[in-house]
């Protein structure tokens, strides 16, 4: 493999495979909660026992399910990608583990994490595993201000500072299971484009922004990930 600088955006698409709830399944978590009630300040502010509720049933769920075989060929791309002298770099919108879990290490989870806390009081971020409640201390500070570190609609995502470095690096970008719908993370195709780099989109379908890639393959994340990974590796 020739050395590449290697940025990939991953969506609900490749934690679908896995058995994730994304918003677009007819059963899921997100048809049977409104998110404007649970993913957003104001639906925390007018009932936050029930936003923590959500995510502790989101919690709860990550350790019955495990990374698919699209998460662990991401993880074995960085390994190839960074022995044989380039970078990569893991922008995900998703906010489960999963990642982390197959061997992923240089992750950006621009939308924030199930399994981190925050104090709004404090703005002290904590590894968590356990539920959350409006009663819950903070380890630091003490004061009952705890909330999920999520972003949620309206709020800014986070890394975007590294996410831009990354991009002005790279020499190949690819998105993995995602809508195109939803920004800024949508717009880092068309940002690709305009350095004239290649850009692939792995997806079950094709994205709103689908005729912005130069190489589209669909399919299964589990089963269309790991085939482009063993043709750009030479395995």
């Amino acid at each position: 493999m020739r050395p590449l600088r290697i940025v990939v955006l991953t969506g609900a698409g490749i934690s679908a495979d896995s058995g994730v709830d994304t918003f677009r399944d007819q059963n899921g978590a997100w048809v049977k909660n409104n998110p404007m009630k649970v993913a957003t300040p104001e639906g925390f502010a007018e009932d936050p026992e029930r936003v923590h509720a959500f995510y502790n049933a989101r919690r709860a769920q990550l350790p019955g399910v495990d990374p698919n075989p699209a998460h662990v060929a991401l993880a074995e791309l960085e390994r190839e990608a960074v022995k044989a002298g380039g970078s990569f770099t893991l922008v995900t919108q998703n906010v489960d583990n999963l990642h982390a879990r197959a061997g992923s290490k240089n992750i950006l989870p621009i939308h924030g994490s199930l399994t981190k806390v925050s104090c709004q009081a404090c703005q002290e971020v904590f590894d968590w595993e356990k539920n959350l409640s409006v009663k819950t201390p903070c380890p630091s500070c003490g004061a009952r201000a705890m909330r999920p570190y999520i972003v949620w609609f309206g709020e800014i995502p986070r890394h975007f500072d590294k996410v831009e470095e990354a991009m002005m690096e790279a020499d190949l970008f690819i998105s993995v299971g995602t809508s195109g719908s939803v920004y800024p993370a949508a717009g880092l195709v068309g940002f690709a484009r305009e350095r004239g780099i290649p850009r692939v989109e792995l997806n079950l379908e094709p994205s709103d922004n689908a005729y912005l890639f130069t190489d589209k393959r669909y399919g299964r994340a589990s089963e269309v990930v790991p085939a482009y990974v063993r043709d750009l590796v030479g395995l």
